[in-house]
């Protein structure tokens, strides 16, 4: 978020609707300061977060290493300073999170790619940036990049956006685009190489170069090295730690949230199944309800959802209406100077309620909570 707000300022001091009475100053990107002044912020809340309550609760005991189920009941931990310990429990919570997924493209793994975790923390603004995949990650990073300096070229094996409805890909691509952003929809890299600090890669469409090469392509739970089926803790066909609604995993004494779970990956998705799992541990009975869920994707226009898209609804055989507001209608945008998006209703035909909201627009995730709250209380 950090790094995305200081893109968006340095575009807007480079164009926006207002350059006819404020001429822009394009700014001098100092990528290292940028970089101290956010691992500053990142380091504080850190600790103010997280290892400062660990440290301050005489309850709580940190051990830093690996573990792994022995049963139900007991995990043995490798410690990082060396030997094993058992650990006994009465209750478990697993919040192991997700690491980025590789795809098999051969020549990757043996050149020196990023993933998000190293594009985060670059102190360098590559002139050419190549990016494999269309998640919410890549997209995010490579409008970030393209603001801050780089020339960006995204490969997408679909289109963007591909599972949501279609108008959303159509409109973020058509931003990306006017920005100077290169969308290569249904490419694939065949191969990878990596020569004289060149990224050569291979796709059916010729080749792309590049300084830096972003593989963003989804994340991959951490469960592998977890030996869940010695706690017989069941996982679906991505690994993913599958639970209820009370984050109970299929092992009675153990549970699961964030990522490493079969849940969306949003980081509010797992601190409220965090605090439900606690409660549930505790002897409590509480549910985290998703059906109302809204998502936010930090690209410029934002992309915002909740509830059904019109395919959703009629593969789960609901009929819909639907009824889509461009933003040249909206005063708000009009007074912006900013019309790109789109506001899409969907509407459960008969009853008329809402049942689905699909927005593109500048601060579409602050509208989208509106509608969250319209679907949920009916």
């Amino acid at each position: 978020q950090i790094m995305i707000r200081a893109a968006h300022i340095a575009h807007l001091r480079r164009e926006s609707p207002f350059d006819g009475g404020m001429p822009p100053t394009p700014p001098t990107i100092l990528r290292e300061r940028l970089l101290a002044q956010q691992q500053a912020r990142v380091e504080e809340l850190r600790h103010a977060k997280y290892e400062g309550i660990l440290d301050g609760n005489s309850a709580i005991t940190v051990l830093h290493g690996e573990a792994r189920f022995k049963d139900d009941q007991s995990l043995i931990v490798s410690l990082n300073e060396g030997g094993e310990r058992v650990v006994m429990f009465d209750r478990c919570l697993v919040a192991t999170g997700a690491s980025p997924a590789m795809p098999p493209i051969p020549g990757l793994k043996e050149s020196p790619y990023w993933t998000s975790t190293e594009a985060l923390v670059s102190d360098t603004i590559p002139e050419r940036l190549a990016v494999i995949g269309s998640s919410v990650v890549a997209l995010e990073l490579a409008q970030a990049f393209a603001r801050l300096g780089s020339q960006v070229t995204i490969l997408a094996r679909s289109t963007l956006f591909f599972r949501e409805d279609p108008a959303i890909g159509e409109a973020v691509t058509a931003a990306f685009r006017a920005e100077g952003i290169k969308v290569l929809e249904h490419t694939q890299a065949s191969q990878v190489a990596h020569v004289d600090g060149e990224f050569v890669l291979t796709t059916g469409q010729g080749e792309v170069r590049a300084d830096k090469l972003l593989v963003a392509t989804g994340r991959t739970p951490n469960t592998r090295s977890l030996a869940l089926e010695a706690a017989g803790v069941a996982v679906n066909a991505q690994g993913a730690i599958v639970i209820d609604k009370g984050m109970r995993t299929s092992s009675p004494n153990i549970y699961a949230a964030g990522d490493c779970t079969d849940q969306p990956q949003f980081v509010y998705v797992a601190a409220a199944a965090g605090t439900r799992a606690a409660i549930n541990m505790t002897g409590g009975d509480a549910t985290l309800d998703l059906t109302a869920m809204p998502a936010v994707v930090f690209t410029d226009p934002q992309v915002a959802t909740v509830g059904y898209s019109e395919a959703e609804a009629h593969h789960d055989g609901i009929e819909t209406d639907s009824r889509t507001l461009t933003l040249d209608n909206v005063p708000r945008a009009l007074a912006n100077f900013d019309t790109r998006g789109f506001i899409k209703l969907v509407i459960e035909e008969g009853s008329h309620r809402l049942i689905g909201v699909q927005a593109v627009a500048p601060e579409a995730g602050e509208l989208i909570q509106t509608a969250a709250l319209a679907i949920r209380n009916r």
